[in-house]
């Protein structure tokens, strides 16, 4: 039995809505009002320069490691060499991670995108 040959863009499109649906892929938006702008990060001792980053790349940063921590969780999920117990612990961390991120929230145009900790998660 001879496979039809398949057409590489119908699959490209499937796997494309299929890792959007997942949440690993879509357009995540930083707000308007910080396009342009910048973060300066002012150092303590008056001899050492700042530096000043980019919001546009600072929000690429930080959207990067939330895909990752979503990538590690889903991976951890599907680990059949931990048992529930060990999943748990180790999803505890992820959940960490996302709380501490949370301060970046202001950055995200929409609500879905932003990060969710521990105690918004149990309500």
């Amino acid at each position: 039995m001879a496979l039809e040959p398949m057409d590489l863009n119908l699959i490209k499109r499937a796997v494309t809505e299929a890792l959007e649906d997942a949440g690993h892929l879509g357009a995540t938006e930083m707000g308007t009002r910080w396009a342009g702008g910048t973060a300066f990060l002012e150092p303590g001792d008056t001899n050492t320069q700042g530096k000043e980053i980019a919001l546009d790349a600072l929000f690429k940063k930080i959207v990067s490691i939330r895909n990752n921590l979503r990538v590690l969780e889903s991976k951890i999920n599907n680990l059949d060499q931990l048992d529930h117990v060990e999943k748990v612990e180790l999803q505890q961390y992820v959940t960490k991670c996302y709380g501490s991120l949370t301060t970046f929230n202001a950055l995200f145009k929409d609500k879905k995108d932003q990060f969710v900790g521990a105690s918004s998660r149990r309500r």
